[in-house]
């Protein structure tokens, strides 16, 4: 373990309307609050899990039952993404490893590389992409919010474009695995499959098994 990795987790809190919009249709809201909260759960275990100094929750909203002991919570700045991305780096005095909520899939295993003893050794930041063009995961060896401010949050090229602002920068990058994020009901059903033990694969399957199609 890197001695003064903090992991950082940014997310909203898993409120009807505000988060998972594009599960609705076919899901409600009710119910994409709810499969938000739980792919947020695994998330937060995940990191549990994971060898770190600090464990810290860049939170838009108030804190909830959800929220494990062992997680500190600090608010979300203002701005777009990318500014509150930055912000959250920015409050980070060593090497910082950031996930979202959206990878209820993500596990230790797959946050290894970047976690282990000699992870920047050979490396200024880990980088770990998203199947829809985005990005998952991202680490950097010396927080830099100027490496985020102005890349382009949302589009099908942020990924390589925030990778591209690190190799410009010339920061040695190190992958991560591919994983999918869950925007759309065909993403809920597809990383439920691949990650049959997670909170998110049950409230799923919970929901099929009232009537939800």
């Amino acid at each position: 373990m890197t001695p003064d990795l903090t992991l950082l987790i940014i997310a909203k809190a898993p409120l009807p309307g505000r988060v998972k919009t594009r599960l609705t249709p076919p899901y409600t809201p009710d119910e994409a609050a709810r499969l938000a909260e739980a792919a947020l759960v695994d998330t937060l275990r995940a990191v549990l899990a994971a060898p770190a100094r600090r464990r810290v929750l860049v939170l838009d909203g108030v804190p909830g039952p959800w929220l494990p002991d062992g997680i500190e919570v600090v608010p979300q700045g203002t701005g777009g993404l990318d500014e509150r991305l930055a912000g959250a780096f920015g409050a980070c005095a060593g090497p910082a490893l950031l996930v979202g909520m959206d990878t209820p899939q993500v596990s230790p295993a797959l946050l290894a590389p970047a976690l282990a003893a000699d992870a920047w050794r050979a490396a200024d930041a880990w980088f770990g992409p998203a199947a829809d063009g985005g990005f998952w995961a991202l680490g950097l060896a010396a927080p830099d919010p100027g490496l985020l401010r102005g890349v382009p949050m949302s589009t099908p090229t942020t990924g390589a474009v925030q990778r591209a602002r690190l190799t410009a920068a010339g920061l040695r990058v190190r992958d991560l695995p591919v994983l999918r994020d869950v925007d759309t009901a065909a993403d809920a059903a597809a990383v439920a499959a691949d990650a049959p033990h997670t909170r998110f694969a049950a409230e799923l399957a919970r929901l099929a098994g009232a009537g939800r199609r």
